[in-house]
């Protein structure tokens, strides 16, 4: 309130009851007009906006699972329609058919408000979280009567268990010829659990019998009541189970309290920018976590939950290619889950986050305060690590994936973009001087040894990766070199071995169009990558290389491609020609990450895929092909090569250090066809 003036004038978009009660009060204090817009609107666009744009958004509980928290993964199948069940003062059940059409089908006065309301009267909780704690302390059983205190037991005859609630609060009923001399006395927390359930239950059991009636598989719930509180989440799945008898989905959403800001917020910027025309991720530098508020600067007895989002310069698609018939899921081990992977990789980035905080101050010799920045990253990512250590599944899927992206958000936060930048032009420059060389050595071998080497200096370049620990201490050294390096990588039988069937596939017809998503600048792009290009084109295949649309380690980024092209080019008159005729294009990938979710590609590589009938993947390096996408199934053929950088994954997939992974997926339309069948 301090920074009224700044604000002056300005109009905000707010929805709910909020923007009725408090427009004055605002508009007084920090000078602004409250633009109020209808809350059902504002409610469905924030739902609709959050399970499309961000990540494992939604979650089903299951409470005697480890985590109970399962997080939906990314799909190309139809949102719609669903059933939001929005949570607030009262309760409001609307079926959304589309993005824009959606209909009211129900309710019940007793929502929220209610809880808090009978709460206060019956117990002296201050506040709706304060009354929520309380209830986690009760035991409803001793105020509620169960089927087994009117029965003695279970009743068969119509199946209800003995531990089934009969009446709510019906152990507290007191009639005229009660005779005791004192009433008993409730404790407040078992009154305050009781109510919860009750609550819950009946919000449940509603929702369940609107979504048989509409004939509805998926119920999402939001309004901020559930604060994603294990009691909570617990009582309504239970009551969507029960009801349906298991036909109907309850789910749950992280940012559950945000969906009308988020609705109020894009009928804003629809006023001044094609909204829709956008792409948004989840900022996860300055947003909380599941039950982890934050407190504010100027109130440290008020907690709050925090959601920062990133506008993409470009909007992102799914992959065309993926399999129709098979659920994606981008990572290959969830660190949810794993106990002793987290554990490994948890420790694993502590350790090396000074070398990281080490090689940002280096990237900025001219700023002063670089140090300090740099401190201040290490600090916050250690602090973050130490957080999903305790609470794994306070973003979603925790994985290795996210765990980068992570650090890479913080690195940015604190003005360091591109730590790597001089260290990527260093490599280049000395990959392109060996480049004509290289070719040339090459072109001297028979064809069945020239396909050998291509793929070992694929795998060659492929080690120089300053991201991985072991590589990275023989590269500060100055010890690393490409033949070394080549002369590093296990021998055949390699641990995924697939490179005989390869040779089988390359002594048939062409591939119409190959995609590549590369990984590191150097060795990796310019000796391995190249190279492997070239062989396609000769073939008669089209290439796509698709890199990263932003800076990460030192992954090439598609403007560093666009360049290191032409000077390739200058060796190369097969490349040359390529880039003139279009056989060969340079695209984004629409990713900033070592890693890659395929659910999530820039939409003009998506047009480009479809438009020139890509009929081969290829992913590079163990971000793209190990941490992601290892078991990931296309509607095409698909290469994933990779070196093993690191020991205790080469050791927990069989292998060793370079360890090497060349699988090469064949494409079987048959089989996806056969279970639509």
């Amino acid at each position: 309130m301090g920074r009224s003036t700044d604000v002056n004038g300005k109009i905000i978009k707010a929805t709910g009851g909020g923007a009725h009660k408090y427009k004055q009060l605002i508009n007084e204090k920090l000078g602004v007009e409250i633009s109020k817009e209808d809350e059902i609107q504002c409610l469905i666009k924030g739902c609709n906006f959050l399970l499309k744009n961000i990540p494992d958004e939604a979650f089903i509980y299951e409470k005697h699972s480890n985590p109970p928290y399962k997080f939906q993964s990314p799909s190309n199948q139809p949102l719609f329609p669903y059933l939001l069940v929005n949570i607030g003062s009262g309760v409001s059940m609307m079926k959304v058919i589309s993005d824009t059409e959606v209909e009211r089908i129900g309710g019940t006065s007793l929502g929220g408000g209610s809880f808090w309301g009978l709460g206060s009267l019956l117990t002296k909780a201050k506040g709706f979280d304060e009354l929520l704690e309380l209830a986690e302390k009760g035991d409803h059983r001793l105020v509620d009567m169960l089927v087994k205190d009117i029965y003695g037991g279970s009743y068969d005859l119509i199946g209800l268990p003995g531990d089934i609630i009969a009446s709510s609060f019906g152990k507290a009923a007191r009639s005229a010829s009660d005779t005791s001399s004192a009433p008993v006395e409730y404790k407040e927390e078992d009154i305050a659990r009781s109510l919860l359930i009750s609550i819950s239950n009946d919000i449940g059991q509603i929702a369940c019998l609107s979504a048989r009636l509409h004939k509805l598989k998926n119920i999402y719930f939001g309004g901020f009541f559930t604060r994603c509180r294990p009691i909570t989440l617990y009582t309504i799945t239970f009551a969507i189970n029960y009801w349906s008898k298991g036909e109907i989905q309850a789910l749950f959403l992280r940012h559950e309290g945000y969906l009308g800001a988020i609705g109020a917020f894009l009928k804003s910027a629809e006023e001044t920018t094609d909204a829709d025309k956008y792409s948004w991720g989840e900022h996860f530098a300055g947003s909380t976590g599941l039950q982890s508020p934050v407190a504010l600067n100027f109130s440290k007895d008020s907690k709050v939950d925090l959601l920062e989002l990133d506008r993409l310069e470009r909007p992102v698609c799914y992959c065309p290619v993926l399999r129709s018939d098979a659920v994606y899921v981008p990572d290959t081990w969830d660190l949810t889950r794993d106990a002793e992977a987290r554990e490994y990789w948890l420790n694993c980035f502590k350790e090396a986050v000074d070398k990281f905080a080490e090689r940002a101050v280096l990237s900025q010799p001219n700023k002063a305060d670089a140090a300090e920045l740099a401190e201040q990253f290490k600090q916050k990512y250690i602090q973050r690590l130490q957080d999903l250590g305790e609470q794994p599944f306070a973003f979603g899927s925790l994985t290795v994936r996210t765990l980068l992206d992570t650090r890479e958000q913080f690195l940015k936060e604190f003005e360091f973009p591109d730590p790597y930048l001089q260290q990527k032009r260093n490599d280049n420059k000395e990959a392109l001087e060996l480049f004509p060389s290289y070719l040339k050595n090459l072109d001297s071998k028979n064809w069945e040894q020239q396909q050998h080497d291509l793929v070992e200096g694929i795998l060659a370049g492929n080690v120089f990766d300053w991201g991985a620990k072991e590589v990275t201490m023989l590269m500060d050294a100055q010890t690393l070199t490409f033949e070394d390096a080549r002369s590093r990588l296990r021998p055949h039988p390699w641990l995924y071995d697939d490179y005989e069937a390869w040779l089988v596939r390359l002594r048939g017809s062409p591939h119409n169009c190959a995609v590549i998503f590369v990984d590191n600048s150097g060795f990796d792009i310019i000796l391995g990558v190249f190279p492997f290009v070239r062989e396609l084109l000769r073939r008669g295949t089209k290439v796509i290389l698709a890199a990263n649309s932003k800076p990460v380690l030192n992954d090439v980024t598609y403007r560093e491609l666009v360049i290191l092209a032409d000077l390739v080019a200058a060796s190369c008159e097969i490349i040359t020609a390529a880039l003139r005729n279009r056989r060969l294009l340079i695209v984004e990938s629409g990713q900033g990450s070592p890693c890659l979710d395929l659910s999530r590609i820039d939409c003009g590589l998506v047009d480009a895929m479809v438009e020139h009938k890509v009929d081969l993947v290829v992913l590079v390096g163990m971000g793209r092909a190990v941490h992601t996408n290892l078991y990931a199934k296309f509607g095409c053929e698909v290469l994933k090569i990779a070196v093993l950088k690191n020991r205790w994954l080469a050791n927990r997939l069989g292998g060793d250090m370079f360890s090497v992974i060349f699988k090469y997926e064949k494409y079987d339309a048959s089989e996806e066809a056969a279970k639509f069948f």
